[in-house]
């Protein structure tokens, strides 16, 4: 992970014009963007759409980053804006068919994978996937991505009282989930011991 003074002076270097340093920012930042942007966006293509999207608007909007706040939670909130302009716009529903076939054709390596380990149970990481997107998202970035509650508030432009009910809420629907499986699995253990 960079620290600030690092990104500062990539920010100032590819501002002044430089695209290697854009592209050592990139460098720096694209671990952590995809894996939130791959978490949030469920098809791989799309996700690759939004990240390119999230870069291009980077370069556009790198201008108006305020140098006296940390650099990482300012580039999730422009992460979050263009996931929500993605969700807005419905390119999942132009482009279902197309993405199918292009995910039979080529498995690839997937950053989504490694946060996955990090949770060791894929059981928690496919009910997560099941949340709200509100909820998930809080979710993600508080838990996987590890930014603090009031990082995500500033995050998401939300209040941060917004931010800890939607973690309650999504802690419990998860508490739900896990006691709902285990009182199926004691069923059908009851059905196999008859």
């Amino acid at each position: 992970m960079k620290h600030r003074d690092e990104y500062s002076q990539l920010i100032e270097l590819s501002l002044a014009g430089s695209g290697e340093a854009y592209g050592e920012l990139y460098e720096a930042t694209i671990r952590d963007v995809y894996r939130t942007v791959r978490f949030l966006v469920s098809e791989p293509l799309n996700a690759e759409d939004v990240v390119q999207d999230i870069y291009i608007e980077l370069h556009r909007s790198l201008g108006q980053y305020d140098q006296s706040h940390a650099f990482r939670p300012w580039l999730m909130g422009l992460v979050m804006r263009q996931i929500r302009a993605y969700r807005r716009k419905g390119w999942r529903h132009l482009r279902v068919i197309k993405k199918a076939e292009h995910m039979r054709e080529r498995m690839e390596y997937d950053f989504a994978g490694e946060v996955a380990d990090r949770l060791s149970n894929r059981e928690l990481l496919e009910t997560v996937n099941r949340l709200p997107f509100k909820l998930k998202q809080v979710i993600i970035l508080h838990y996987l991505q590890e930014y603090s509650q009031e990082e995500v508030a500033a995050i998401l432009e939300i209040p941060l009282g917004t931010v800890k009910s939607r973690i309650h809420a999504a802690l419990q629907k998860l508490r739900q989930k896990r006691q709902a499986d285990i009182i199926r699995i004691g069923k059908v253990e009851d059905i196999h011991e008859s």
